[in-house]
């Protein structure tokens, strides 16, 4: 908030500029030939614009120099009684509480306690009152963009058999953000598990034991529509991390018999020819018609 010296000096400069656009839009006015109308007119609308600018200008300055009749001190014993209901009031919007919070304070010194890992901020009042305020000092790194600990979560329970890119999708689609309020990539999670030390997922230590959903697909020679279908038909056994996650199936169910049984059926042809049906179009059957 501006003093009110501070208000006063850049008026007086406001003045000076205006008087000095007003002295140039004269002179200007001065030497145009006075037979070109249409040029004179618009030079002399610029001298009478410049001038009303002069005049705003004299008044502003005066209406700061010259205090309001009346005036006086205002009174922030009653508010101050007061101060949490004005604070809490409904339709209250936050220009007003930071033009009450100016009003009300002078300034704010703020120390450090490393000791305690501390700020220590010393509030000055209005009126020569000062109040201590004590704050946690966050640790080197610490921001407020935090990774929930749901996704977090997430996170620990997929490392160790899903890769980066896995996870990713996953978080993603439960809606899950990062501390920055974006979407998951792998990139992302790989430095989220360097910072918090959780150990990856290799490709390299994988012993077959489990397969995921195209892996299995491609073992069984059917699409991951059909696995997908087995799964949801509770034919085919398969786990999930968590909700949303990938599913996680065991090798050795792929060749139980209800497994095997249901992939016959699904690849069995449509067409059956059923004994003693008639043809519909019996001048086609038995060799063509006679």
């Amino acid at each position: 908030m501006k003093t009110l010296n501070e208000q006063q000096r850049v008026v007086e400069l406001e003045l000076q500029q205006a008087r000095y656009e007003a002295s140039l839009a004269e002179r200007r006015y001065a030497a145009c030939d006075p037979d070109n109308r249409l040029i004179a007119a618009q030079l002399e609308k610029s001298w009478e614009a410049a001038l009303r600018r002069v005049q705003d200008c004299e008044a502003r300055l005066e209406s700061i120099n010259t205090p309001a009749s009346g005036a006086a001190t205002p009174d922030f014993v009653g508010l101050a009684e007061d101060l949490q209901a004005a604070w809490n009031a409904p339709g209250v919007t936050m220009r007003a509480r930071q033009q009450l919070t100016r009003t009300l304070i002078t300034n704010i010194v703020a120390d450090i306690d490393e000791k305690n890992r501390e700020v220590i901020l010393t509030i000055h009042w209005q009126g020569g009152q000062h109040s201590q305020l004590r704050v946690r000092k966050p640790k080197s790194g610490e921001h407020g963009c935090r990774t929930p600990d749901e996704a977090l979560a997430v996170i620990r329970s997929m490392a160790s058999r899903w890769s980066d890119q896995d996870v990713a999708a996953s978080l993603n689609r439960m809606g899950m953000r990062s501390g920055q309020g974006k979407t998951w990539t792998a990139s992302r999670v790989s430095s989220l598990r360097r910072v918090h030390g959780i150990h990856a997922y290799r490709s390299a230590q994988k012993n077959g034991e489990w397969v995921t959903m195209t892996e299995a697909a491609t073992q069984l020679g059917v699409t991951n529509h059909v696995i997908r279908r087995l799964i949801k038909d509770r034919i085919l056994a398969a786990e999930q991390v968590v909700a949303d996650a990938p599913y996680q199936i065991r090798a050795r169910d792929l060749q139980s018999e209800d497994v095997t049984a249901a992939i016959a059926r699904k690849h069995r042809p449509c067409r059956v020819d059923a004994q003693g049906q008639l043809p519909m179009f019996t001048g086609t059957s038995g060799g063509g018609a006679q």
